[in-house]
């Protein structure tokens, strides 16, 4: 089974293919200044291109579906979508920060992972690597560095754009209980994102893509003032 995979969760953004039998085929990354929209199709038919493949040659799509960037999340879900109703073929949904976590597996620290939600928050969420695989010690939240990171023991390995961002208030906080992961692996990987995404494929865990929604954790910024208007 092969399966493309978008992640537009952040403004590095991506596309892989996996393969169950060959492992990873290829993996595009790309640092958008402005959105994804405007080269996520381009970078679709590039990566297909390199691997010396067309989009009917592909099995499934997954798409990482938040928390992260509003805009970012739909334009990645839509894509998909379109790719989906094209083709014919299944869509898988895959939480965003599940599949970052697998940036640090046999890590000996719990992780978490941080996202920036603006507004003074992050999008969060906490893992310990058991058995092999990542078993989730917090559900994704969206919450103040201050008031998430009393509520960790031990030392504790920090990835994602929110660390980068509040990383002296860890460190002022923590202290040496914080650990930071290198600069290569702060970010989501779309490789990832296929990896997660082909085990649920193969396990018929799909989303019918008419029914897909991201998942945003808060309410967006048009929503909170559409309420306040009605």
């Amino acid at each position: 089974m092969k399966i493309l995979s978008i992640e537009t969760s952040t403004m590095l953004g991506g596309v892989a293919i996996l393969d169950s039998e060959s492992g990873l085929v290829a993996e595009t990354r790309l640092n958008v200044k402005t959105t994804h929209s405007e080269r996520l199709m381009a970078v679709i038919h590039q990566t297909l291109s390199q691997s010396d493949l067309r989009l009917c040659d592909i099995d499934a799509f997954a798409v990482a579906a938040g928390p992260g960037s509003f805009t970012g999340l739909r334009i990645g879900l839509s894509t998909a979508k379109g790719l989906c109703y094209a083709t014919g073929k299944p869509l898988v949904t895959v939480p965003t920060l599940e599949a970052f976590a697998l940036n640090f597996s046999f890590t000996k620290y719990p992780v978490c992972l941080m996202l920036d939600a603006r507004k003074g928050e992050v999008y969060a969420a906490l893992f310990s690597w058991e058995q092999a695989v990542f078993q989730r010690i917090m559900k994704d939240r969206s919450i103040r560095v201050e008031d998430l990171l009393p509520e960790l023991n031990g030392k504790v390995l920090f990835a994602g754009e929110g660390t980068l961002l509040y990383r002296d208030k860890i460190t002022v906080i923590l202290g040496d209980r914080a650990v930071f992961a290198s600069p290569e692996k702060m970010v989501p990987s779309p490789a990832n994102v296929a990896l997660l995404g082909l085990a649920r494929a193969v396990k018929g865990e799909v989303t019918d893509a008419g029914q897909a929604v991201p998942i945003y954790i808060r309410k967006s910024e048009a929503e909170v003032k559409w309420q306040q208007r009605h």
